[in-house]
């Protein structure tokens, strides 16, 4: 894989950039880190067409992307994708330009892989760059499509994800790794990887409590896995840490508990203090953190846990790799972002990445 540093004379050239800027209404974390690889382009007299989505709507416009970049640097809109309002607003960019694209996912192609869309993204550009880490883990066409077609080359936030998180596997001794959030099915592949390659494995959220209930504790209404998951291998694993006590609630009413006081009808919804407390003390002792998933459920507001943790890694000794929606929300609403070794920009590629050491956007530009 080349970096887009390697491209060579990049003045006059159409150089088209995967982006992934969707959440940056919540914080401006995404574009920040973007801002290396167009500042680079700008000043090498590329003529940057920036390619992005919103959501999972097809119908949504990528103009809430523009306007957010616009706050960040100078660009048009073009309101097309590859047809000939696209072509021609390409067509009468000069050097150092940048237009931002409508939707990529408007066109149905693009989740579908279509080998034909991918050659007409193609056609818009001369080089394609990738600095979408956080998408790299799909096989969409604009992803794993286009470097088929036309020199490719890796952004600098691609670039520093992978020399980041590759230093995560393995980790520096004594190690931790965090794995928490709503999916058991994404955790747990990486919880059995981990406990082999990490001194401690503290799982939380939806995963903590499909462990809880395989050691035959209540766990009341509380989410657990909806697939089945056999974990009786390892719910014993003395390098696996669960939470001690929970918030739980029931009739609106929350309370904190021991996780052997759980009632039926009561629902866990975040950690206590006490594990909060048993969590500092582990990680005053690490050389290396990796944490990924907020402890609780961070968007129906239960996020005391989860900022309390994002506190105690900001404030740790340890080389810190964070990353994941919900966490890096509450590392930005503390005004943490700079207290870190390194902050992944994906969630689920951010995994995948662990899991595999690569992602199919990454190959695809080998």
């Amino acid at each position: 894989m080349k970096g887009i540093q390697e491209a060579g004379n990049l003045k006059g050239k159409r150089v088209l950039v995967r982006i992934d800027i969707d959440d940056a209404e919540i914080n401006n974390f995404p574009v920040r880190v973007l801002n290396p690889t167009l500042s680079y382009l700008k000043e090498s007299g590329a003529r940057t067409i920036l390619l992005g989505h919103v959501g999972r709507d097809k119908d949504a416009s990528a103009h809430k992307l523009f306007e957010i970049l616009e706050k960040e640097i100078l660009l048009n809109f073009i309101p097309d994708l590859i047809g000939k309002v696209a072509h021609d607003g390409i067509n009468t960019m000069k050097d150092g330009d940048v237009v931002l694209l409508e939707n990529v996912r408007g066109d149905t192609r693009e989740i579908e892989n279509n080998e034909g869309f991918a050659q007409e993204l193609a056609k818009l550009a001369d080089i394609y760059v990738n600095d979408a880490f956080s998408v790299s883990h799909r096989k969409h066409a604009s992803v794993v499509g286009v470097p088929k077609y036309i020199p490719s080359f890796a952004g600098f936030q691609l670039q520093a994800e992978i020399q980041a998180l590759s230093k995560a596997l393995p980790p520096e001794s004594p190690s931790m790794v965090i794995l928490s959030g709503a999916k058991t099915e994404t955790k747990l592949p990486l919880i059995k990887k981990f406990i082999t390659s990490y001194d401690f494995v503290f799982v939380g959220g939806v995963p903590a409590n499909n462990f809880l209930k395989e050691k035959g504790l209540e766990i009341g209404a509380s989410i657990i896995s909806s697939e089945h998951i056999d974990i009786s291998s390892i719910v014993n694993n003395k390098k696996i840490i669960i939470p001690t006590d929970v918030v739980v609630i029931k009739d609106g009413v929350p309370n904190t508990k021991k996780v052997d006081g759980v009632l039926p009808g009561e629902k866990i919804v975040d950690v206590g203090p006490e594990t909060v407390r048993e969590l500092k003390e582990k990680i005053s002792h690490m050389s290396c953190v990796l944490w990924n998933g907020p402890l609780g459920e961070y968007e129906r507001g239960f996020d005391a846990a989860t900022k309390d943790l994002a506190r105690i890694i900001a404030e740790s000794n340890a080389h810190t790799l964070v990353g994941g929606g919900d966490t890096l929300s509450a590392i930005a609403e503390l005004g943490l972002e700079g207290n870190y070794s390194f902050i992944s920009t994906g969630g689920g590629a951010m995994l995948q990445f662990l899991l595999d050491g690569t992602l199919p956007g990454i190959e695809a530009l080998n």
